[in-house]
């Protein structure tokens, strides 16, 4: 008579096999979310700076544009400057004046949906604020004058022959893990325009 003997798993071989599977399991989900996160972080933090590129970049191009006045027309230049807002007006077309679109415009800080977050405004006169670059945390201007000295706060704004621009985004949302600004990464550009066209 022939006997065959059958191998199998004992009890403890597999449950030492469930407890190693289980291990990779729980490691590779925790890579997962963690990578997650990251492209998460990465994605925010890309926007938050496409924002600041564009929202710098049409305020330096309009605001080396205060004053182009090729008639001469009265009330062109900078009209009204502050710490965080500027007000400035040309005219484009040469009809001496400056009620024509894009040709007087204030850039300043407001909250375009009530939402609690502060987004950076262009202003076309007669018009309501527009959104340029949302998520901005700060708006800082800083004047320099025909005598060479520096103000936030010019009492002429004719007399204004340089603008120094600071602004800072921040991201959309809050990560929990970053320790500082709320939760919130920032993102700070700075430019120095002279407008081509005011008197000197």
């Amino acid at each position: 008579m022939l006997y065959y003997t059958q191998n199998g798993f004992t009890l403890i071989e597999m449950l030492i096999a469930l407890a190693i599977g289980s291990l990779l399991l729980a490691s590779t989900y925790n890579f997962y979310i963690g990578q997650k996160k990251a492209y998460a972080i990465r994605e925010q933090v890309s926007e938050m700076q496409q924002n600041a590129r564009v929202g710098m970049e049409l305020m330096v191009r309009e605001i080396r544009m205060a004053g182009y006045n090729p008639t001469h027309a009265p009330g062109v230049g900078i009209i009204a400057a502050g710490s965080h807002m500027i007000r400035i007006t040309m005219d484009l077309n040469g009809d001496s004046d400056v009620t024509d679109e894009n040709e007087d415009i204030t850039y300043s800080l407001y909250d375009s949906g009530s939402d609690g977050d502060v987004d950076l405004g262009r202003k076309l006169a007669g018009s309501t604020n527009q959104p340029v670059a949302a998520n901005i945390a700060s708006l800082a201007l800083v004047y320099t004058l025909a005598n060479g000295s520096t103000t936030t706060t010019p009492a002429n704004p004719s007399q204004i022959r340089m603008i120094q621009v600071s602004l800072t985004a921040r991201t959309a949302k809050p990560d929990p893990t970053y320790p500082s600004d709320g939760g919130r990464r920032t993102y700070m550009l700075e430019s120095v325009i002279t407008p081509r066209n005011l008197a000197y």
